[in-house]
């Protein structure tokens, strides 16, 4: 019997993987939902922070999981956008989840890094205790918060330093690189760069599981921003200088994790490892034919 999933944010990195990765299941219909214009690919339009309009679709559509990609991923923008970035990180989940409840679907929420302080020197489990240092964090842990209170059926999976297909981290370094000989990247925060293609089959393993609960989603591994851009540099073949520098030398708006790597503890038990961080890189520019 088909199995119906919402995805909302569809529009977005993780939501295209997710695509990619579900159409090869023949016992699911995606059915996807962004803002914006519709289209043949996300037909349907939806604002997550309107109660009434997500009642109404997920009450029509009867899935048996929504998956919630949209957010607002803009950390700097976030600091003098904090209505906004409620309504979208905090009260969005909380929508999603009253809807969720209310039909007996499966939600599955995607949070982040950044509800840690960033603060240690060791992975964190999914038990170690939310302390954010930005609004981004802060209205991102919010929608945590409700997703677990309201929602009997859910899944939050936490991430990091994700890229796909959109503007990314990869994509910046080779603009850079087409037009400066030398890049200054910072190498005191630390991290596990993650595919969207690899998180979205992370998830994928998760729609058939029946538990709830927190997962953390990261590749394996970690590095900083400067060996991250190192090794975009290697596989892309560019002769770029990159020199690497402090936090306190590139101060942005939004407070970032120091250190931020997060350990898949419950996906590993549940028999499911992700790919180390330069195995998933490698994929990723192999399929968009980024580099050589």
């Amino acid at each position: 019997m088909e199995r119906r999933i919402v995805i909302t944010g569809a529009c977005g990195q993780l939501g295209r993987a997710l695509n990619q990765v579900l159409k090869e299941r023949c016992d699911l219909t995606v059915i996807n939902t962004d803002m914006g214009e519709p289209t043949a690919y996300c037909p349907i339009i939806l604002d997550i922070t309107n109660s009434v309009a997500v009642m109404n679709l997920v009450q029509d559509v009867n899935p048996e999981i929504i998956i919630n990609c949209a957010a607002h991923t803009a950390v700097d923008l976030c600091e003098s956008d904090r209505e906004r970035a409620y309504q979208i990180n905090a009260t969005g989940p909380k929508n999603l989840a009253a809807a969720a409840d209310a039909m007996d679907a499966k939600l599955i929420h995607i949070s982040t890094d950044y509800v840690f302080d960033g603060e240690g020197n060791t992975p964190y489990t999914e038990d170690a205790v939310p302390n954010p240092k930005s609004v981004y964090g802060t209205t991102k842990l919010a929608g945590e918060e409700f997703v677990k209170s309201l929602c009997k059926k859910y899944n939050i999976v936490r991430t990091a330093w994700l890229y796909g297909e959109g503007k990314n981290f990869v994509k910046a370094m080779l603009a850079l690189a087409e037009k400066n000989s030398e890049i200054k990247v910072v190498n005191d925060q630390y991290g596990s760069p993650t595919s969207a293609l690899e998180l979205a089959r992370a998830i994928a393993f998760l729609i058939d599981k029946d538990d709830s609960g927190i997962y953390h989603g990261t590749c394996e591994g970690r590095t900083s921003w400067y060996e991250f851009a190192i090794e975009i540099f290697r596989l892309a073949g560019k002769k770029v200088v990159v020199k690497p520098i402090t936090t306190e030398e590139y101060p942005t708006p939004a407070r970032r994790p120091k250190y931020s790597v997060l350990e898949n503890k419950k996906l590993k038990e549940a028999g499911y490892t992700m790919k180390h961080w330069k195995e998933a890189l490698k994929e990723y520019m192999e399929q968009y034919k980024i580099g050589r």
